[in-house]
């Protein structure tokens, strides 16, 4: 395995900072951001490290030669709108840029990108399904030409009480991805992993990664803490950001060292990349590259470097 971190918590450094950093702290791996230029609508949305509008052939041999130079692999290319929301538009946008970030994970070799599969809040699972296929289908059968393997991030981005308990992406649970990838199967249509989700949801982690061993494509390690005090006030029907609370890892509820147990016992491999989302470090440049050392010293106890 490789360790690596997202590339988001970092968006005021240009590219070849982010490699130099992650060299000079000793990470072997880095997911980088791939937004469409513009104003960030949330946290950690709207990073461009690379701009994937008009990417050419050159652009990734520069990208690959800026890599090499500081010893760092890119673990992946990541996006994360929702092409399934009710506004057509923006839909449309999310889905055509997505196309643009397979396609250029193919030209740089990578082969892997990661994203969500989006969904319409105000509708219900069945009711957002037929527009799922409808978006979906084509793009894992581009994947599939570009040989590229999308990892769809298990979060379900609600944000706000309009959009509890819908949340903006439909792929968060075990039951929803046995009837994804059986209506879409495709061995490169899989998942970007992240246990913190599974917490905060009162779930077990460890049977899904058994059982969806052969979908592992890329993990994100984030940790959540659980306020349990808070949980016995407000239940949980209340919205959760009221009773979970992002960390690093190893500063939360995940238990990273069955984690990693089961993790290698399934035979992933792959890029573990540290997906920062903590408060508590966000005040400065400083504080962040700190919650990227921190993260790292950490989990360095599961995943030596080689």
């Amino acid at each position: 395995m490789q360790l690596g971190f997202v590339s988001a918590i970092l968006p005021d450094q240009t590219v070849e900072q982010v490699f130099e950093f992650a060299a000079d702290v000793g990470y072997d791996c880095v997911e980088l951001m791939c937004w469409p230029v513009s104003k960030a609508e949330r946290r950690y949305a709207g990073v461009t490290h690379v701009d994937v509008t008009d990417f050419k052939i050159s652009d990734a041999q520069r990208l690959r030669k800026l890599a090499e130079q500081y010893g760092i692999a890119i673990s992946g290319l990541g996006y994360y709108p929702n092409p399934l929301t009710p506004n057509e538009d923006e839909a449309h946008t999310a889905t055509r840029h997505i196309q643009r970030v397979i396609a250029a994970s193919a030209m740089l070799g990578i082969g892997r990108m990661n994203t969500f599969v989006g969904r319409d809040w105000t509708k219900s699972v069945d009711d957002n399904w037929p527009e799922f296929l409808a978006t979906w289908r084509p793009l894992i059968m581009y994947a599939e030409e570009q040989q590229v393997r999308i990892g769809i991030e298990n979060c379900p981005m609600s944000f706000s009480k309009d959009e509890w308990p819908g949340g903006k992406n439909l792929a968060t649970t075990p039951a929803i991805w046995r009837r994804m990838y059986h209506d879409l199967p495709s061995e490169f249509f899989g998942l970007n992993f992240d246990p913190s989700h599974f917490v905060w949801q009162m779930m077990d982690y460890l049977p899904a990664m058994r059982e969806f061993k052969h979908k592992l494509f890329h993990v994100h390690a984030k940790d959540v803490r659980i306020d349990r005090e808070r949980l016995n006030q407000v239940g949980i029907m209340a919205h959760p950001a009221e009773y979970h609370t992002p960390k690093l890892p190893g500063m939360g509820d995940v238990n990273w060292g069955q984690f990693f147990s089961v993790l290698t016992d399934c035979g992933y491999r792959g890029p573990v990349c540290v997906e920062v989302e903590d408060r508590a470090y966000e005040d400065s440049l400083a504080s962040r590259q700190a919650s990227l050392v921190q993260s790292l010293t950490y989990l360095r106890n599961f995943v030596p470097r080689r």
